[in-house]
């Protein structure tokens, strides 16, 4: 997958990031713990001198001698203690995550005072705390449900605090990208352009704490894996198999897990789903975990006297809905197909094959389902199964974006060809 077209270093202050500093020094001291000079040696900020959007006009434009985020200090930002006490926040509440946290939660408890946090990783969580709190509490679930399944898994102390410090750490980099086109926002509605700011966040995430931190490289290799694919569906590289680190396949089940619990449907159940929905993308020990917790979470859930139980759709209802799935599928691959046939270009060619790629990967996920076959369906599974359509659906219609991505800037004839796929990955009702 190409990467959009965009430089991506610290020698200038990047904009989005710069802003939510600024916004986060409203309510918290942030100061510079050193002079500030440009590249030509003019000093733009004294150290410990208060941050203000004096700063950001001083900044517009300005290569720097340093990158700004190592010029800065958080005074009364996050620490380990009140990272304690986020995460025994979380623990505290119910949510869908506490049938995979509780079992592991004093083990993580007793890790999280233990996690260092560099000056750099320091600011920036401590400005996404102030001024996108959001991002914040996605971190912490992030930290505490990759510990959770390295304990669970039986990983020592060391792995186990990697495994936290990447949860923490995976999504900095989407504070290099326009807030619009944040993941909470979600990466389930962002339309193929905006979709092009997104997928660039683990890259920048990474490079930003190989470059500008202490961290060892595992973590921030694995930062930059947390949206791969074991089948190389993913982004931003597409990396397949051996090339995802282990770390990095940890952080993709957990991110895809936090994903799902951020949807309309927030329950482990729907997370398993996604996980299992096509055979191959995820390490499969890890998504035994997910799927364990949700068996619990079932259990638990049945045997609530005080839940109301909401009326499922009948097998009719989801056998004609699978229906017009599976012609979905069909009539995408047979224009897919079509189409590569006549096409020369090699950006659209690229497209295309990315595009039938994908559509293969749904089409083994269909057929593993068992849903082609309308017996399948009965009264006792429904929930389930409309489950699995509803997330071969959204992987139909975001096959769009990655195909749009891939192909970048067309000629009008070739855009008109792409056309023609996309209109075919949208044409289904849901």
């Amino acid at each position: 997958m190409n990467l959009p077209a965009r430089r991506i270093d610290f020698a200038t202050a990047n904009p989005h990031a710069l802003a939510t500093i600024l916004e986060a020094s409203q309510t918290k001291s942030i100061i510079a713990s050193r002079d500030i000079f440009d590249i030509s040696g003019t000093k733009l900020w004294a150290r410990d001198q208060p941050v203000s959007h004096a700063l950001q006009r001083k900044l517009l434009d300005r290569q720097l001698r340093s990158p700004l985020e190592a010029c800065l200090l958080a005074e009364d930002g996050v620490t380990a203690q009140s990272l304690l006490w986020c995460t025994e926040a979380l623990l505290a509440r119910p949510t869908p995550l506490s049938a995979l946290l509780m079992p592991q939660a004093s083990r993580i408890l007793r890790e999280v005072p233990c996690l260092p946090l560099h000056a750099v990783a320091q600011l920036l969580l401590t400005a996404g705390q102030a001024s996108r709190p959001d991002s914040f509490d996605h971190a912490v679930q992030g930290m505490a449900l990759a510990g959770a399944l390295m304990a669970a898994q039986g990983g020592s102390s060391v792995e186990l605090r990697l495994a936290m410090l990447g949860g923490l750490l995976h999504d900095l980099g989407e504070m290099y990208i326009d807030p619009r086109y944040g993941e909470a926002d979600a990466d389930r509605r962002l339309d193929a352009q905006s979709y092009a700011h997104l997928v660039v966040h683990p890259h920048v995430g990474s490079l930003l704490l190989a470059q500008l931190t202490d961290y060892p490289a595992t973590v921030s290799r694995a930062v930059a894996e947390h949206h791969e694919r074991l089948d190389g569906s993913g982004y931003p590289h597409a990396l397949k198999r051996d090339a995802v680190s282990p770390l990095g396949r940890l952080l993709a089940v957990t991110e895809a897990t936090l994903g799902v619990l951020r949807g309309e449907t927030p329950a482990l159940a729907q997370a398993s789903i996604a996980l299992r929905v096509v055979p191959g993308e995820f390490e499969l020990s890890w998504v035994g975990r997910i799927e364990a917790a949700a068996q619990t979470e079932r259990a638990s859930q049945a045997l609530d006297p005080a839940r109301e139980a909401c009326p499922a759709p009948s097998a009719v209802d989801v056998q004609l809905r699978l229906a017009r799935l599976d012609g979905a599928l069909r009539a995408a691959q047979y224009r897919a197909d079509a189409l590569a046939a006549g096409v020369e270009t090699p950006a659209l060619c690229a497209a295309i094959e990315l595009a039938q790629f994908l559509l293969g990967r749904l089409r083994t996920g269909w057929y593993a389902s068992g849903l082609w076959n309308a017996e399948a369906v009965d009264e006792q599974n429904v929930t389930e199964v409309e489950a699995v359509e509803d997330e071969l659906f959204y992987r139909l219609h975001a096959i769009e974006r990655a195909a749009r991505l891939c192909a970048g800037d067309l000629s009008p004839a070739d855009a008109d060809r792409l056309d023609l796929l996309c209109d075919s990955l949208r044409a289904v009702p849901r």
